[in-house]
């Protein structure tokens, strides 16, 4: 994993960075694998309370590896790592790997299912696969000049690593069909009027990690609760929503780490959390 992708975990923030700098980070299948190895281990980790993801080098990330397409052109399915995909009948795409997922679409939504906010530190470049990695983050810190796009259509392709069931709730539908069906690279600052960046900064990292600080430092258990609430919302009636936070709201009232919320605020000090249980 670690020529892939990196990993330390400070003071409740994972610091996660694609280290493939010589490829501007693309996805082989050892990026594919290392980035379903982070994020499984992040899912499980209690003393995570949140979660930075970025790239080093010159990009976030360019996209699906030239090599792939060499073998689509010879017939053959893109090698994403773990279960092969493409070729023979038994590992085409469609069979689920993962859940509802397959392997690739579970790198971006892996991110999702991480159970703490996990911002996304965008330069560079983001294309095709990288884009959708990106768009699995709660948050986006995009530096203006980051050329992005949906590039999959340039190899005669549709995006398929689950961008299609998150962009459909960041952008207008036009805009989304207008970038699939040309493939044009776009800018930072234009992401942000489509709604894809959070934050438009001149260091993305740096204010990320900031963020991710400052998330670290509230109570766990209500910032995980939250995000459960977030993840479902987009797919729940306005009953089922409305339940959902009462019911995490009964489960966070007179739990130790909310008392400690209080005390800390009353006392005018800094607080003492637990790990999420």
């Amino acid at each position: 994993m670690s020529d892939r992708v990196s990993l330390k975990i400070e003071n409740g923030v994972a610091d996660v960075r694609l280290v493939r700098t010589d490829k501007m980070n693309a996805l082989d299948p050892a990026m594919f694998d290392a980035l379903l190895e982070t994020g499984e281990k992040l899912r499980t980790d209690p003393a995570v309370r949140a979660v930075v993801l970025s790239g080093e080098g010159k990009a976030f990330c360019a996209g699906l590896d030239m090599g792939n397409f060499a073998r689509m052109k010879d017939g053959a399915g893109a090698d994403t790592g773990g279960k092969s995909e493409g070729g023979s009948k038994e590992g085409r795409l469609e069979k689920r790997s993962r859940g509802i997922f397959n392997d690739a679409q579970y790198a971006s939504w892996v991110w999702r299912e991480i159970p703490v906010p996990v911002i996304a530190a965008v330069h560079g470049v983001a294309f095709g696969g990288g884009f959708q990695v990106m768009l699995g983050a709660d948050m986006r810190y995009v530096a203006p000049d980051t050329k992005m796009s949906i590039m999959e259509i340039k190899w005669g392709l549709v995006p398929d690593m689950g961008g299609t069931q998150i962009m459909r709730h960041l952008a207008r539908e036009d805009v989304v069909r207008e970038l699939s069906y040309t493939g044009r690279i776009f800018s930072g600052e234009e992401a942000f009027g489509f709604g894809f960046a959070t934050r438009v900064t001149a260091d993305p990292l740096s204010e990320a990690l900031a963020t991710a600080k400052e998330i670290a430092d509230k109570n766990p258990d209500a910032v995980r609760a939250m995000k459960r609430i977030y993840n479902a919302t987009p797919y729940a009636t306005a009953a089922d929503g409305l339940l959902m936070e009462s019911i995490e709201q009964d489960k966070l009232i007179g739990s130790p780490n909310q008392v400690e919320a209080i005390m800390s605020n009353l006392e005018k000090r800094a607080p003492k959390f637990k790990n999420a249980g």
